[in-house]
């Protein structure tokens, strides 16, 4: 799974010593372990959607696919960011509304 995204190619060609350094830990976080790497990318999915990234959600989706994934698989994985994104505002929400003992 180590094919490094653009952002991080760039920073290639500005910083080397950095570079190296921050592809090493992805390296270490995307090898084969005791999880997966379709099970990794599904992790990727799910926190590159949790924080907006477009680009990286439609890349990390055909990855998945590459691996096997089905559509029921994708949709299964997308929904556990807006479970843990989109709780937080139902639970202030009920701040609205006192307590009844």
């Amino acid at each position: 799974m180590a094919k490094f995204p653009p952002f991080v190619e760039e920073l290639g060609r500005r910083d080397k010593e950095f570079y190296d350094a921050v592809t090493k830990v992805i390296e270490t976080a995307t090898k084969p372990g005791a999880v997966d790497e379709k099970t990794k990318v599904f992790i990727c999915l799910a926190l590159d959607a949790y924080i907006g990234s477009e680009r990286g959600v439609m890349v990390l989706a055909n990855r998945a696919r590459e691996l096997g994934a089905t559509e029921e698989e994708l949709k299964e994985v997308l929904r556990i960011p807006y479970y843990i994104a989109g709780s937080r505002p139902l639970i202030t929400a009920n701040n609205a509304f006192p307590k009844k003992e």
